[in-house]
């Protein structure tokens, strides 16, 4: 007896649902990303205003002075939801940990010289609450923002920046030997040391901003723009002639994750800026206003950490940053 097997192919009624539908039309199968942000945002059917600000719904675009036809356009270039948004992180995290790993193995750290492992303290271990804040920002971003493709990507970047303040701290138990005494004296840095006052006052500035695209503007373009590659770049190029290698490696998630971010950031401007000439010139005000603060910010930590050569790294960083708001049509 011979047994034959059939297969039926079922069609489905229709390929996606409906709130994609109605922007894609019926017959487009849709991906998990656009599933995930397309639409999701409430918009009808509120039952009360928020009573710290009765004035606005509770997802209200009037919060920001940035006028949008669509506020869907602001899509992630990553692709980012909560499933890949976690694979993309635990990558990360696994080639972080080998770092750790091979760093503390190896002795890495106890390689480095004396003086500029004091350096080292000074810079670094005080960022841990330069991403604190920058956590804080992106949260609110995320909570008065409009559209779920810019709020989800906002929660996302809020998340990485409370994994940075964790790693530093991770770096900072690494070089006191798990006392936390590097953890201590960088607090007292960050609230007290005289060149490390500019960059808090910007950042606890920062916090009080009204227009929550200003903020956006303020933190992941102009402040992260000076600050990261200053840091992470300019200053760890400085450290390879003092046998800091172990601390480039367990840094290295801050170098790849500015990048990554810098994709998401960028995409954001250019939507905007591009979309009237009122965006425009509120976005490249808010950036001359925010690119100046960053700059008196880093100035003397900078020249902290690099002597007469800090300026000159400033500059190489400012560059940089005023070249990539060209590109992403502000103006100077």
């Amino acid at each position: 007896m011979s047994i034959q097997i059939k297969g039926l192919s079922l069609e489905p009624r229709r390929q996606t649902y409906s709130h994609i539908a109605r922007r894609f039309g019926e017959d487009r199968p849709a991906t998990r990303y656009e599933e995930a942000t397309y639409d999701v945002q409430a918009v009808t059917n509120f039952h009360y205003r928020p009573i710290y600000a009765p004035e606005y719904e509770i997802h209200d675009p009037s919060r920001t002075a940035i006028n949008m036809a669509d506020w869907y356009v602001f899509k992630d270039p990553r692709q980012f939801y909560y499933g890949t948004y976690n694979m993309s992180r635990a990558s990360m995290n696994e080639t972080i940990e080998r770092h750790f790993k091979m760093v503390d193995e190896r002795g890495l750290l106890d390689q480095i010289d004396a003086d500029w492992m004091q350096k080292v303290r000074d810079y670094l271990i005080p960022m841990r609450h330069y991403e604190w804040g920058a956590n804080m920002n992106n949260i609110l971003i995320c909570d008065y923002g409009y559209g779920t493709q810019l709020t989800s990507a906002a929660a996302f970047s809020a998340m990485d920046r409370l994994g940075m303040a964790q790693y530093i701290s991770r770096v900072g138990l690494a070089i006191d030997g798990n006392t936390g005494e590097s953890l201590e004296q960088g607090r007292t840095d960050w609230v007290e040391v005289p060149y490390w006052q500019p960059t808090r006052h910007a950042v606890e500035d920062s916090f009080v901003i009204q227009d929550w695209f200003e903020t956006f503007i303020a933190q992941n373009l102009a402040l992260d723009g000076v600050m990261h590659p200053l840091v992470f770049g300019e200053f760890d190029r400085a450290s390879q002639p003092h046998n800091a290698m172990g601390i480039t490696l367990i840094t290295q998630f801050m170098t790849d994750w500015f990048k990554d971010n810098n994709r998401w950031v960028d995409a954001v401007v250019k939507a905007a800026a591009g979309e009237s000439a009122d965006n425009k010139k509120l976005l490249s005000g808010w950036f001359k206003t925010w690119r100046g603060r960053a700059e008196e910010a880093a100035a003397p930590v900078a020249g902290h950490v690099l002597g007469d050569q800090g300026g000159e790294a400033l500059k190489t960083v400012l560059d940089q940053l005023d070249a990539r708001a060209g590109q992403l049509g502000l103006e100077g």
